[in-house]
């Protein structure tokens, strides 16, 4: 007898492999499934993992019309294949061959004019050059997707492996989750949804150990906010940057958002494992504001006063852009400390004894950086808008050597 899913009553299928702890159908390659008049296909791809699996829908004349690729199949790129090397006991080298034989002989012999919907889209670390379309055809896969078009076995492993960036830390988090099962998201909504006032929001933070996360813009975080909660906005690339940060899926969190934009904001921590939040600031920052509580800022200055004040080779200049961006062009004697492994340098910019300044590409990640750094006792300096795109529109001095004592230290 196979359970079937609380919410929906719906068995919950998995390819072959899986070995979930909950009762499920581990379906067979090629095995199929009855959806009305459709059939749903099981194609097993193994390669991003052992268990990765394919799904195509058949329509009833029989023509195959859509494939759900999962990890392995994305726009532009294919799943990472060294996520589950210690799972798995192989190498990233080893899953690369794996998941070139799934692709090369399972999914390119398939019909150009099927559709394919991947699982993640463009700022996902599950991949590396995905685009930020949601849908294409096969076809146009098979011309464009550079891992579609290597002429051997092992141009390809050399391909995908190339490059690859550390996994997020709280990947193996959900992998536990996803064999485990996890929390209803009726319940987790609705803890979420909590509305506190300011002095139960405050204690709440003491006594819980909360992280307090603020999702609004970076423009309207600097100017205020509640003292140690870090900037996560939701205009980017807001859930993956969640993991990287807080890494910890079972952290308790509070949430400060945009009036409205506490559901959005609890429905986008949940599709990344992130369900322990205990709930938010009624009425936002203004209502703490308003309640006359504590209240901090960033210096946040513009890319003309940047040039103005700093002295290229004598001021401390912190680039929080990845490594790839910071070789491509970068502000003349900056130093380069990617925002991913802030958790790792923070600490070194307490050594800092003068005003230093911080920028990314437009402003984004500088902020969370920004926010983090300030939540770690560190706030003699000052964040760039814009970032470097501003900072070169403005006219500052910026090269393209590479000084390999700039790179990740200080």
């Amino acid at each position: 007898m196979i359970s079937k899913s609380k919410k929906t009553g719906a068995p919950i299928i998995y390819g072959p492999n899986a070995n979930p702890s909950f009762d499920c159908i581990i379906a067979q390659d090629g095995q199929e499934f009855s959806l009305g008049n459709a059939t749903i296909r099981v194609i097993h791809t193994p390669g991003h993992t052992m268990e990765s699996t394919c799904f195509l829908l058949v329509d009833e004349t029989g023509k195959a019309t859509s494939l759900f690729s999962g990890d392995t199949l994305f726009l532009g790129d294919v799943g990472r294949p060294d996520l589950a090397q210690k799972a798995a006991d192989m190498t990233q080298e080893q899953l690369a061959g794996l998941l070139y034989d799934s692709l090369y002989e399972k999914i390119l012999p398939l019909d150009d004019d099927i559709m394919v919907y991947p699982a993640h889209g463009a700022g996902s670390a599950c991949g590396k050059n995905m685009m930020k379309e949601t849908m294409d055809t096969l076809g146009n896969q098979k011309s464009m997707n550079y891992a579609l078009n290597q002429p051997s076995k092992d141009a390809f492993i050399e391909a995908v492996t190339d490059g690859l960036l550390p996994p997020p830390a709280y990947f193996p988090l959900n992998v536990a989750m996803n064999k485990k099962g996890y929390d209803s998201i009726d319940d987790v909504m609705a803890k979420g949804m909590q509305a506190l006032e300011p002095e139960a929001f405050e204690t709440a933070a003491e006594t819980t150990g909360a992280v307090v996360l603020d999702t609004r813009s970076a423009a309207e975080f600097a100017q205020g906010f509640v003292p140690r909660s870090v900037n996560i906005g939701l205009d980017g690339q807001f859930a993956p940057w969640v993991g990287a940060m807080i890494v910890d899926v079972k952290q308790p969190i509070l949430l400060v958002t945009e009036e409205g934009k506490e559901e959005e904001t609890l429905t986008r921590l949940s599709r990344v494992g992130f369900d322990s939040v205990i709930g938010h600031l009624k009425g936002g920052f203004n209502t703490w504001k308003a309640a006359n509580k504590e209240v901090d800022t960033v210096n946040r200055i513009s890319a003309d006063t940047f040039k103005s004040e700093a002295k290229i080779g004598e001021s401390f200049i912190l680039d929080v852009r990845k490594e790839s961006e910071y070789r491509a062009e970068h502000v003349e004697e900056a130093y380069n400390k990617p925002l991913d492994f802030i958790n790792e340098w923070f600490m070194e910019m307490g050594n800092q004894s003068e005003t230093f300044y911080v920028h990314c590409a437009g402003g984004y990640r500088s902020m969370i950086a920004a926010s983090i750094l300030k939540s770690k006792g560190i706030h003699n300096f000052k964040e760039v808008a814009g970032g470097f795109k501003a900072i070169a529109e403005a006219g500052v001095p910026k090269t393209d050597f590479v000084c390999q004592s700039k790179l990740q230290k200080a």
